[in-house]
């Protein structure tokens, strides 16, 4: 793993998904072209290939991975509409999820040769940044065999709660999408659809398990400094 390496970090605050959508492809289309150029080039004069760590929050989205099923969805386009909700099918793995208000959403769009990690690492990694965050609020969390995300009880079926959805793209070890954790979510809308296609699994928050809003800000920058630690990143605000 490339330790220390300089990864440009935006939060980008609330904005719709279909634009956030268009500017992590921006990005991730870049990392790629720049790959395809080195691939000519001897080693000693390749270009370096940016990373990228973005923060958003999103107005109310329902998104429907490409191994998803509609079915998933358990309400109607009016119903949609009448509840200003977006939908859209996209192009990252996993079924239907939810994003909104009180959710911090994570997109590193990275190059993962730069730092030694295959796609199943490189999920567990994203994993174990919200497990270290929730430990700092005394909260236990983990993981159930089979099913990505970090969960609450993960070894009790009947209260096993999800905290954190997972769904990612990967081409040529570059990322885009990532993970959704829910902070002050609005829990209401998770049951309007199958969350991540399962039925009977419940979803939380931080909020719910501490009864008690939560500063979003603060569990932002304990997020950062676990992300830092895990991947061996340096999160910047210094452009490539």
């Amino acid at each position: 793993m490339n330790k220390n390496l300089e990864v440009y970090f935006q939060d980008i605050g609330v904005k719709d998904f279909k634009e956030t959508w268009g500017y992590q492809e921006e990005l991730f289309n870049g990392i790629i072209k720049t790959k395809e150029y080195n691939r000519s080039l001897p080693p000693d004069i390749q270009k370096p290939t940016p990373n990228y760590f973005l923060f958003v929050e999103h107005p109310h989205v329902y998104t429907l991975g490409k191994s998803g099923s509609e079915n998933n969805l358990l309400i109607n386009n009016r119903e949609l509409k009448a509840r200003n909700i977006s939908f859209y099918k996209i192009d990252r793995g996993g079924d239907i999820t939810y994003h909104g208000p009180g959710q911090i959403v994570g997109y590193p769009i990275l190059d993962l040769e730069n730092f030694s990690l295959g796609l199943n690492k490189y999920v567990s990694c994203l994993e174990e940044t919200i497990i270290m965050t929730l430990k700092e609020y005394n909260i236990t969390a983990g993981l159930i065999n089979g099913e990505t995300g970090v969960w609450i009880d993960p070894e009790d079926a009947y209260r096993a709660r999800k905290i954190c959805a997972i769904g990612i793209r990967a081409s040529r070890w570059v990322t885009m999408h990532g993970f959704a954790f829910n902070i002050n979510t609005q829990l209401e809308y998770f049951e309007y659809i199958n969350p991540c296609g399962l039925t009977g699994k419940k979803v939380t928050s931080l909020q719910k398990e501490l009864q008690c809003k939560i500063n979003i800000d603060e569990v932002k920058t304990k997020l950062k400094a676990n992300i830092e630690k895990i991947f061996g990143m340096k999160l910047t605000d210094r452009e490539p």
